[in-house]
């Protein structure tokens, strides 16, 4: 008995796990092997680090839960089950103690920080192929918005922080290269490691008054601190616009839409006798061309009885104008690494794009150089230099023809029944004016831009390496030198007759400027941390900085020879010359004062006494201070929430107050313009001098101050991540006109401290990493979002009757005012019935037709007027949208499976108004009759039988719709934009360690791939992501074009943004 009950209870006993060995390999989210990370069986012990390949092995149970960690890098538990072999992929915690930030004239731990500051790192500019670093940085960083005028490869962008500065002196944001101010179109994008932005105040009050508006640091890459590694990247890609004007190239419907327009306008009364001056017009030819079309004739040119030509043409001239693809090169070549006490870092990049153009084509290069070492020749001294050499070409054809763009002028010249070529292959007269001139292939301006810069420097620590000193010479050189060449071109009418076009253009200008700019530093900080729960951190330092321009032009008529490059072989009488010169000088003492009570606790305090010769003597100088705090809510002892529910929390408020330097050298002295006068005495054009404009006493400096709260935390280990901030700025004494003057006194009115605005804006950021199995392996993934919003305020201004042209208080910046439309009137009766409207044109004669515009009588006065133009008589004006963009926001998604990558970035802005200016090829021939007429046209304008079309009858010239904003025909521009798309693959380290190599990948990437509007509901002839084309801050030069919804060129007459496809490689020996 006893037997069999012993018996039964050692049955009852469970029986132990069979212990056994795993393996596995950990690597980070691009595949990349973890060395040492930890791998221990929870509960217990038993435990083991990864090797040189991220390999590990481990004895284990089916039910041991393994848990992952290293520093800097999110803890994972992974239950091990059935599997004998892991794939661990763990991912960085995005709020790592350690992980620092740029600031500025130093760094700061994230965790921190207390102001305002963004940063992006390289991974922005990677697998990309564009021209320039600035179309990379568009749209990763909220409320950094960056505008360029067009998809030119030169164009140089506007950097603006935070919406509308200034409507006197205006405020981009200053932009420093390794802590010098630069120009980041003529920087290469593989150099760079990181890119913050000094948002408010108290983070941007270091750099004082060049500072007001944000600041942009872009750092370069330091060398390798290990072994020698060589990388190549090498990127080639097919572009072609991503938007070109849809308009009808059959010439016959063109010509029938022309005579309906140019009849409309006159009133059905008269008949156009040419089409411009460039195609002779009448209702014969009009019927000839009829029949020769129904008749199938393929013959586009005939002669008259006096031999000259007569055209019958469907010439597309936008096709003759661009290729139909073109090519880009990028390749990248830098070497790392140290030998001990030398660290070195050395690049090399050339980038080749043929140019969009199919004659006389925009062929640019640019070619960039770094040389970036350092050397520590004793324990307490290091010495660093850091050289660049930078050099851009660039041919960029001209129009001469009427002196337009070759845009504007295919849009007026371009007529679709007049092809480019005659029978003799002579260039055609619209030709000529137009794509002609790109055929004949003499005019054009060749730009050469070479920049040299060099930074020496030095570090000295002492007392432990708490006590550091720190000092930079930098000088830089810019040479930028353009040549100019213009001459008639070739036509003609009559078989054998050659005649030129524009032959007052027969000459050569040279343009030579150069700018010297030197910058020096020294400063020292101290950093210690007192009984363990104190943390001090204490910087103060000098400033000098000074810039000289000057620049000389010659232009001289009379070439001898029409491709000559040589101002030599011009000997026209017509010689002018000009020059600039200018010259200024900053210099300043700043300081900042960290603390921080055990962690908690945060402290800073900024601040720059600043001294800029741009400004009058007795305002020279000036000091600039700012305040910011944070707590770490997180690091209470009362904080009891789960890491997995809030894993760090902290509030911050910054409070500062700059003025604003970014003016131009000599603006507030009176000077003296020396001008020559337009009437002949004696013989001769006589020179004779300008008065001065006034200037006011006691100017001093538009000051901007600024109010920010911020909120950041961190949730489910830090998996999903947000941060956020409301800010107000106040921008006081803005520099602008002053009340109008009686006209006795003799001078414009002169300028001075007179207006005030408030700014109020917000902006966020989220962030959500994670990652899940897919067939047995991890597929990482992030997606980040970024949202920002402003609004701008007129508080005071000079404007005593708030005249609608014109600022005035309580004006919101950008707002439009317009007529309400009703829609459009259907007969007569409609016309009789409703309230005149005689202020505005539709007809040369001002009567108005069945199916013109019916705008709405707000006032009831039986007339549709604008009152006296005031904001309190406004007639039948309103507000009816706001052309400043609202709801700036990216979407950036990327993941990686099993060695393979890919990303896409989202950009856009959610809300924004748009009144098309009078010469944007919205109109076509509603502007004039003899411009490009728009497919979207043809069936879509109001006919007694389409009486539910959008555009009124069709009639050009038209200032009913062309000059009249109203709700009809305000656009929603609004967009989302698929800027980039990669897709790539990473070769495995077992790979291609067999053939010495370090890391190799391929990747496809795209640039501009997809873009959506409400606009393109009705045409996607014009680019909608530069819809304005300027920046977004509005400056007394461009005051009155800004105002009411028609700012900048975004009238589709300009350079296109491209669309690009690339394949790229990157090795790293």
């Amino acid at each position: 008995m006893a037997l069999c009950a012993n018996s039964h209870d050692i049955e009852a006993l469970p029986e132990p796990q069979q212990q056994r060995k795993v393996t596995g390999v950990v690597t980070d989210l691009k595949g990349e092997p973890i060395i040492g990370a930890n791998v221990v069986v929870k509960g217990s012990t038993n435990g083991t680090i990864t090797d040189i390949d991220g390999n590990f092995s481990i004895e284990v149970t089916p039910n041991s839960i393994l848990q992952i960690s290293y520093i800097g890098y999110v803890a994972q538990e992974v239950p091990v089950g059935n599997k004998n072999n892991l794939v661990i992929s763990i991912h960085e915690d995005t709020q790592k103690l350690d992980e620092v930030v740029v600031v500025g004239y130093g760094t700061q731990k994230k965790v921190n920080l207390t102001g305002a500051v963004e940063q992006v790192t390289s991974e922005v500019f990677e697998n990309r192929s564009v021209s320039n670093a600035t179309q990379m940085l568009q749209g990763s960083i909220p409320n950094l918005n960056i505008q360029l005028t067009d998809g030119k490869p030169t164009r140089t962008a506007s950097y603006n922080v935070r919406g509308t500065t200034s409507i006197g002196q205006g405020g981009d944001a200053l932009v420093l290269i390794d802590g010098v101010e630069g120009d980041p179109s003529m920087l290469n994008p593989n150099d760079i490691a990181s890119v913050s932005v000094l948002k408010d105040a108290a983070s941007a009050a270091i750099y004082g008054a060049r500072g007001t508006f944000g600041v942009v640091l872009i750092t370069t890459k330091e060398p390798a601190k290990d072994k020698t590694s060589i990388t190549y990247t090498g990127n080639f890609s097919l572009q072609r616009p991503a938007t070109v004007p849809d308009v009808v190239t059959d010439g016959y419907m063109y010509a029938e839409r022309f005579y309906e327009a140019y009849h409309a306008w006159n009133n059905y009364s008269a008949d156009p006798k040419n089409i411009n001056k460039t195609q002779d017009f009448s209702l014969g030819w009009l019927e000839d061309f009829r029949l020769r079309k129904e008749q199938g004739l393929t013959s586009e040119v005939e002669k008259d009885a006096n031999g000259k030509y007569v055209y019958y043409g469907n010439e597309d001239y936008y096709d003759a104008l661009y290729k139909k693809n073109t090519f880009a090169q990028d390749h990248n070549l830098s070497l790392t690494g140290s030998n001990g006490k030398l660290n070195y870092y050395i690049s090399g990049r050339f980038y080749g794009y043929d140019g969009l153009f199919r004659y006389n084509t925009d062929d640019y290069k640019t070619m960039n150089l770094r040389a970036k070492g350092s050397i520590q020749l004793f324990d307490w001294l290091k010495v660093e230099n850091n050289m660049e050499f930078s050099n851009m070409d660039y041919h960029n054809p001209m129009n001469v023809g009427e002196g337009g763009s070759i845009w504007r002028n295919i849009s007026d010249e371009g007529h679709p029944c007049q092809p480019i070529f005659n029978p003799d292959g002579s260039l055609s007269f619209a030709a000529a004016y137009t794509i002609g001139d790109f055929i004949y292939g003499k005019n054009g301006i060749d730009t050469n831009n070479k920049v040299l810069r060099n930074t020496t420097s030095f570090t000295t620590s002492f007392l432990n390496n708490k006590l550091h000193v720190r000092g930079d010479f930098t000088f830089r050189n810019t040479d930028n030198n353009k040549t100019q060449r213009r001459v008639p071109v070739p036509y003609s009418k009559v078989e054998g007759e050659s005649l030129l076009l524009s032959e007052k253009y027969n000459d050569l200008k040279e343009t030579t400027g150069k700018t010297d700019y030197i910058a020096t530093n020294i400063y020292a900080d101290y950093e210690d941390t007192f009984a363990e729960v104190h943390y001090l951190k204490g910087m103060i330092g000098y400033n000098y900085e000074q810039s000289q321009y000057k620049n000389l032009e010659v232009q001289r008529n009379g070439l001898l020879f029409d491709d000559t490059d040589n101002i030599n072989l011009a000997l026209g009488d017509a010689i002018t010359t000009s020059g600039k010169y200018n010259r200024w000088r900053v210099a300043g003492g700043f300081f900042r004062l960290n603390y921080a009570f055990k962690d908690r606790y945060l402290l800073e305090v900024n601040g720059r006494y600043d001294g800029s010769s741009k400004f009058p003597t007795d305002q020279q100088w000036a000091f600039f201070p700012s305040v910011s705090a944070g707590w770490r809510i997180s690091e209470e002892p009362f904080w009891r929430v789960n890491e997995q529910i809030f894993s760090d929390m902290k509030v911050r408020a910054s409070y500062g107050s700059l003025g604003n330097g970014n003016v131009d050298p000599y603006s507030f002295l009176e000077l003296l313009s020396i001008k020559t006068s337009d009437r002949v005495l004696n013989g001769a054009l006589n020179k004779y001098t300008s008065a001065p404009a006034v200037m006011p006493s006691g100017l001093t400096w538009e000051t901007a101050t600024t109010t920010d709260v911020g909120l950041d935390f961190g949730m489910l280990n830090s998996r999903f991540r947000f941060s956020g901030d409301y800010y107000i700025r106040k921008t006081t004494d803005m520099y602008t006109v002053g009340k109008t003057l009686p006209e006795i006194f003799g001078a414009a009115s002169p300028k001075g401290n007179y207006a005030d605005m408030t700014t109020k804006g917000w902006e966020i950021t989220l962030t959500w990493r994670d990652h899940f199995e897919l067939a047995s392996k991890p597929f990482n993934y992030e997606i980040k979002g970024t949202l920002s919003d402003y609004i701008s305020t007129i508080d005071r201004y000079n404007n005593e009757n708030k005249y609608l042209d014109d600022y005035y208080e309580g004006m919101r910046v950008g707002e439009i005012w317009g007529y309400e439309t009703e829609g459009l009137f259907k007969d007569q009766a409609d016309i009789d019935n409703h309230a005149t409207q005689k202020l505005i044109k539709s007809s040369s004669k001002n009567i108005w037709y069945p199916g013109d515009v019916k705008l709405k009588d707000q006032d009831g006065n039986g007339a549709i007027d604008y009152g006296t133009n005031r904001v309190d008589d406004h007639g039948d004006l309103k507000v009816i949208g706001n052309s400043l963009p609202r709801f700036a926001y990216s979407i950036n998604l990327s993941g990686d499976w099993n060695n393979f990558f890919i990303s896409a970035f989202f950009q856009g802005v959610g809300k924004q108004d748009w009144y098309p200016s009078s010469e944007c090829i919205f109109w076509g021939q509603y502007n004039r009759p003899y411009n490009n007429l728009p497919t979207w046209h043809v069936d879509n304008y109001w006919t007694e039988d389409n009486q539910g079309a959008y555009l009124p009858r069709y009639a050009g010239y038209n200032t009913s719709i062309r000059d009249t904003k109203q709700t009809r025909y305000l656009q929603n521009v609004a967009y989302i934009r698929l800027k980039n798309l990669q897709f790539g693959y990473t070769l495995p380290k077992q790979w291609i360690s067999k053939i010495m190599l370090q890391n190799a990948r391929v990747y496809i990437s795209a640039e501009n791939l997809w873009c959506w509007s409400p606009l393109y509901k009705h045409t996607r002839d014009l680019d909608v992501t530069n819809i304005y084309g300027s920046d977004p801050d509005l400056t007394d030069a461009d005051m009155k074009s800004g105002l009411n919804g028609k700012r900048g060129s975004g009238d589709g007459n300009s350079y296109p943004q491209m669309r690009s496809v690339s394949l790229g490689v990157s090795v790293t020996f």
